[in-house]
């Protein structure tokens, strides 16, 4: 801000100006000055930079699932690390964008305090100002009221004012008169200016010492603002290193868990081994099953097996070949059939049926008639039951329901579409509740989505 000029010569351009600016700067101090909001384009920058994290945690998520399901099958503390690790990446979105908000809400604070410190400043320099004008008018105006006494006890000792008559009367020539004369109108026109400027300095003090009023007003506003300001940047400056040292400490235990992780992937190794034989084993005791019931009716099946051998497997084409086994309806699947990738480990493995959305305790159906070859507890699928529904194009055909709660149905019961066979849960290696449902064509896995009808 501009500060008034003080120098008092020449009197009035001195005072025009000071006044002048005494005036705006007091006019600017008193204006309001809208802070707080962002500029389009910071609204922007924000937006983006939240829509870009909503998008990686999206991303985030799904690399999460499929790591998931990888690793399906896992159990004990490296199943908890591996879903700790996803769980850290899918927040370290959410962290980032928070220390960034949170620095942005430090640079805004920052910029308020400093606006309201800048006008602080200037309301006590325009206070300063002001005190210095008043002070010097008031010198001016007591000088003057010393020099009007001095011309009136002048004039006094002198005998008093002088006139035209006395002029004439002393005067010992034409050029003396003239030259009294002339004397006489300097001393009336300088009493004049005198009297003119005293008025003028004491309206003018009085005018500075209003806004001095209105000013010291305006300090004390804008110092209980600034106050509010600095701890408005505090609280922010808080926030940021809270955010800052949250996101620090999750990517610390991310860096710790993926460094834990890789030290045992030999371990791994072998439990996914392991869980590999067991769904070997599954398979392997569906075709000991269904070649066990082949024997028991050989000469039908072969008849049938002679008549249909250059038939295909059933087809997605072809329509419906299960009902829907969840008392979710319509059918909704969380999780398709098919490779998954983990990204630390760098695995691909197989998720070998589909999930679909199904709470525990819920109803699970036979998705086709059939006879039931076992219900049982199988580490990672948790309690399974495993359903033979025949051949059909000359290819058997079996179903599997996992992560059950309960059994409702035995070993060697004949069951049909629709009927009740078990509670769904979150048995095994399951991360919330639901059905993991799987469709064998010849005792090998397949995707069951096309024969649901979905």
């Amino acid at each position: 801000m501009r500060r008034p000029v003080l120098r008092r010569t020449p009197r009035s351009t001195s005072r025009t100006a000071s006044r002048t600016g005494a005036a705006l700067a007091v006019a600017g101090l008193l204006g309001a000055l809208a802070f707080g909001a962002a500029t389009p384009a910071q609204g922007d920058a924000i937006d983006d930079r939240r829509e870009a994290a909503e998008q990686e945690q999206a991303e985030n998520q799904q690399a999460r699932d499929d790591a998931e399901e990888a690793l399906e099958g896992l159990e004990g503390e490296l199943g908890v690390v591996s879903d700790r690790i996803l769980e850290i990446q899918a927040e370290l979105p959410g962290a980032r964008l928070a220390l960034a908000e949170a620095n942005d809400e430090v640079a805004k604070a920052k910029r308020e305090a400093a606006i309201v410190a800048g006008r602080l400043k200037d309301a006590r320099e325009q206070a300063t100002d002001l005190r210095t004008t008043i002070d010097q008018d008031s010198d001016e105006a007591t000088r003057m009221r010393e020099a009007i006494g001095q011309m009136a006890r002048e004039a006094y000792r002198g005998g008093g004012d002088l006139s035209s008559v006395t002029m004439i009367l002393d005067a010992d020539s034409s050029e003396d008169f003239v030259e009294r004369a002339d004397l006489m109108s300097q001393a009336l026109r300088t009493r004049a200016q005198v009297l003119d400027d005293l008025q003028a300095t004491e309206s003018g003090n009085r005018n500075s010492a209003q806004r001095l009023g209105a000013v010291k007003d305006r300090i004390g506003e804008l110092k209980a603002e600034a106050d509010a300001k600095l701890a408005e940047s505090k609280v922010a400056q808080t926030k940021a290193a809270e955010a800052k040292q949250k996101l620090e400490d999750l990517e610390a235990e991310n860096q710790a868990k993926q460094d834990l992780l890789l030290s045992k992937k030999d371990e791994i190794d072998a439990k996914l081994a392991e869980i590999d034989a067991q769904a070997d084993q599954i398979e392997q005791d569906l075709k000991d099953a269904i070649a066990d019931q082949t024997e028991r009716d050989r000469e039908r099946e072969r008849e049938r097996q002679r008549q249909e051998q250059h038939n295909d497997p059933p087809a997605a084409t072809t329509g419906r070949y299960f009902v829907n086994p969840t008392q979710t309806n319509p059918i909704y699947v969380t999780s398709e059939y098919g490779m998954r990738f983990h990204p630390i480990l760098h695995y691909w493995r197989l998720h070998a049926g589909i999930d679909l959305r199904d709470y525990c305790g819920n109803d699970v159906y036979a998705g086709r008639s059939g006879t039931v070859l076992w219900t049982q507890y199988r580490s990672g699928y948790g309690n399974q039951v495993m359903i033979t529904h025949g051949s059909i194009n000359g290819h058997s055909v079996a179903t599997s329901y996992n992560h059950l709660t309960s059994f409702v149905v035995s070993p060697g019961q004949y069951v049909k579409a629709g009927q009740l066979i078990a509670r769904a849960g979150n048995t095994g290696t399951s991360a919330a509740c639901h059905l993991h449902f799987e469709v064998y064509i010849d005792g090998a896995t397949t995707n069951p989505r096309p024969y649901l009808g979905i």
